[in-house]
C-alpha cells in the first residue's frame, strides 16, 4: 500500500478545523511518563533497490519449504498446489474483490462460494456447508458453540488426540459462555472409549474427536458417535478434507458437525495463515450455522441465480447477536480450494491421498529401521505418525535442519509425557530419495 503523508499545511488545516493548537494537544490526556519523548531508533531510509535487497536477505534466513525437504505437519502440510490455482485466483475480479455488500450483484462470487459449499458437503458427507471460517481451530470452536446452542447443555468433551492448538482456541471461545471442557485421555494415541463412555452424559453438548488426530492416528469415529448419541449429545469430528478422497466421510460415520483445516486443498503453507476453516453440518442445524450460506434459486424469469441465503456474520446483523467474524481473505482461500478440487476431480484427490498414505507408510517402515527409533503409537495412521527417538527430538531436528531437512515436530511442547516423540508428516510431494535421505540423516543424528 502506498504511503501518503500529510504535509504541514494539511495538518494545520485539520487542527484548525477541530480547534486544536497542536498534535501534542491531542495527546495531552496521555500521562507524560507514558509518552515517548525521543525519536524512534530506526535505521535511515533506504532506496527501493537497497530495501528489496535487504528484505530478501532477511527472508533468506528462513527455512523455506520449497528449498528444504519438509516433513512438517501438525495441522499444516506441504501438499502440491497445481499452478492453475494461483493463476486463476489472481484474476482481478477474485483477488481484489471485497466481500459483497450487495451480494446478489456479485453473481460470480456467489457462484464460486456455492460450488465450494457443494464440494465440502460432498467431501464431508454432510447436508450443508458454510462459506468457510478463518481456520480449522476457529471452526472447531464455532462447532462447540453451535452444539451448546442446539442442545442447551453446558459441557464439551474433547478427545486428547484433538490438536492442542485447536483446544486452546476452543477454551478461549467457551470461556465467555462459561462452558465446561473435559478431556478424554488417549494413552494409546486414540480415544479411550471406556473413559469417554463414562464422561459423556446428560450434561454433555458434544464429544469432539479428530481423525486422523494430532498424532496421525485414525479414530473409530462410528463407535464414538454411537456412545455420544446414546447420551443425547452431538458428535463433532475434526477432519483434514485433503484426506477424504481416500478416507470415509465423517458424515457417513455418524458425525453431526464436521470441521477441519482446509489448507491442504490448494492453500500454500504460510506462517499461521491465512488458512481455511471448513464447517459442515446436518440440515436440521442450518439455522445455527455460523458465517454465510449461499443458496441457488431462480429469478422471476426462471433464470438460475445465487443468493446470500443465511448470514450470521457481524456486518450483516446486529453485532451483539453475531456468532462469527468472517472476512474477505477467507473467501479467497475458499476459492483456492474450489479451484484445486475442480482441477483434481474425484480421481485426482483420491490419487493425492493414496500417494501421501503410501509414502508415509514407506517412511515409517524405513525410519523405524534406524537403531533406537520406533513408532510411538500402535494405532493405524494415514499420512502422519509419531516416532519415539533415543535422543532429544529438539536436538535431532536442529541438526537435520542444518542439512536442509525439516524432520518433523517435537511433541514435548504439547505433552511433556511425550518428550521423546517426533511427529512426521509425509505428503505426495516427498520422493523416495528424500525419505531415504531423512532416514540416513536420522541414523547419524541418533548414533
Amino acid at each position: 500500500m502506498r504511503y501518503l503523508p500529510n504535509t504541514r499545511q494539511n495538518q494545520r488545516a485539520m487542527l484548525d478545523a477541530i480547534g486544536v493548537h497542536s498534535i501534542d494537544d491531542l495527546l495531552k490526556k496521555i500521562p507524560p511518563k507514558a509518552r515517548l519523548s525521543r525519536p524512534l531508533h530506526l535505521p535511515p531510509a533506504l532506496a527501493e533497490m537497497d530495501l528489496i535487497r535487504h528484505m530478501r536477505q532477511l527472508a533468506a534466513t528462513n527455512a523455506d519449504a520449497d528449498e528444504t525437504v519438509c516433513f512438517l505437519g501438525g495441522g499444516a502440510y506441504d501438499h502440491y498446489v497445481p499452478s492453475p490455482v494461483n493463476h486463476l485466483i489472481s484474476r482481478g475480479e477474485f483477488f481484489t474483490a471485497y466481500t459483497p455488500y450487495q451480494p446478489e450483484a456479485s453473481q460470480g462470487t456467489l457462484r464460486s462460494i456455492y460450488e465450494y459449499q457443494t464440494m465440502i458437503a460432498e467431501l464431508t458427507g454432510m447436508d450443508v456447508a458454510n462459506a468457510s471460517i478463518y481456520d480449522g481451530a476457529s471452526s472447531l470452536a464455532e462447532a462447540a458453540l453451535m452444539a451448546h446452542a442446539v442442545t442447551g447443555r453446558g459441557e464439551i468433551v474433547l478427545a486428547a488426540g484433538v490438536n492442542p492448538l485447536y483446544r486452546r482456541v476452543v477454551a478461549t471461545y467457551c470461556q465467555g459462555l462459561g462452558l465446561r471442557l473435559r478431556d478424554v485421555p488417549a494413552p494409546e494415541g486414540i480415544l479411550d472409549r471406556d473413559a469417554a463412555r463414562r464422561m459423556v452424559g446428560g450434561r454433555t453438548a458434544a464429544l469432539v474427536v479428530q481423525s486422523p488426530n494430532f498424532y496421525g492416528c485414525l479414530e473409530d469415529v462410528a463407535a464414538a458417535a454411537e456412545l455420544t448419541h446414546a447420551a443425547g449429545a452431538l458428535m463433532i469430528v475434526a477432519s483434514d478434507p485433503a484426506n477424504l478422497g481416500v478416507l470415509e466421510a465423517p458424515g457417513r460415520q455418524g458425525a453431526d458437525i464436521v470441521v477441519g483445516e482446509g489448507q491442504g486443498l490448494g492453500v500454500p503453507l504460510s506462517y499461521g495463515g491465512p488458512y481455511l476453516g471448513v464447517f459442515a453440518a446436518k440440515q436440521e442445524f442450518v439455522r445455527r450455522l455460523p458465517g454465510r450460506l449461499v443458496g441457488a434459486t431462480v429469478d422471476i424469469d426462471g433464470r438460475r441465480g445465487f443468493t446470500l441465503t443465511l448470514q450470521t456474520r457481524e456486518q450483516h446483523i446486529r453485532r451483539g447477536r453475531a456468532t462469527s467474524n468472517i472476512c474477505t481473505n477467507v473467501a479467497l482461500c475458499a476459492l483456492m480450494a474450489t479451484v484445486y478440487l475442480a482441477i483434481l476431480g474425484r480421481r485426482g484427490l483420491a490419487r493425492a491421498g493414496e500417494l501421501s498414505m503410501a509414502k508415509a507408510h514407506y517412511a515409517a517402515e524405513r525410519l523405524t529401521r534406524v537403531p533406537g527409533v520406533s513408532l510411538r503409537f500402535p494405532a493405524p495412521f494415514f499420512k502422519e505418525f509419531a516416532l519415539r527417538l533415543p535422543k532429544a527430538p529438539e536436538r535431532v531436528v536442529a541438526r537435520l535442519a542444518r542439512e536442509g531437512i525439516l524432520a518433523g515436530i517435537p511433541l514435548k511442547p504439547f505433552d511433556r509425557k511425550l518428550g521423546d516423540g517426533l511427529l512426521v508428516a509425509v505428503t505426495e510431494k516427498r520422493t523416495r530419495e528424500e525419505i531415504d535421505r531423512l532416514a540416513g540423516a536420522l541414523t547419524k543424528a541418533v548414533a
